[in-house]
């Protein structure tokens, strides 16, 4: 009913009623316009909280790629200097004449006088033991 009331009532045409329609069309009008920069601070926000975002998820899947290097380097190190070590303990063994002497006698079947050699095969106890 009062869609129809609205139809019959004329509005008054005065300097108060117009001032008034002049305001709350610039309300309006300033109120979209605050929506509107309201609306692209958000996007632009978005935008920029993404990009940090993804920022941050690269770097820690680096960080972890970084971390596993260092952890194999570390278990290679670990490996270099024990073999480091029995490369040193070797070395030393070396120095020995009895133990050059005992190396050749074993590689490369040298012998002493009176001592006889004889050569066993490797392969025939492993392949016992893997039947085993």
């Amino acid at each position: 009913m009062r869609g129809l009331n609205k139809e019959k009532v004329s509005s008054l045409k005065n300097a108060f009623i117009l001032s008034q329609e002049k305001k709350s069309i610039f309300k309006m009008q300033h109120k979209r316009k605050l929506m509107r920069r309201l609306a692209a601070f958000g996007v632009v926000g978005l935008i920029i909280l993404g990009t940090m975002l993804s920022a941050v998820i690269s770097q820690s899947a680096s960080l972890e790629a970084s971390e596993e290097k260092l952890v194999k380097a570390e278990q290679q190190l670990t490996k270099l200097e024990q073999q480091q070590k029995l490369s040193e303990e070797e070395l030393e063994r070396l120095k020995d004449d009895e133990y050059i002497a005992d190396l050749a006698r074993k590689d490369y079947f040298l012998s002493e006088e009176g001592e006889i050699i004889f050569n066993l095969p490797e392969t025939d106890q492993k392949g016992q033991r893997e039947e085993e």
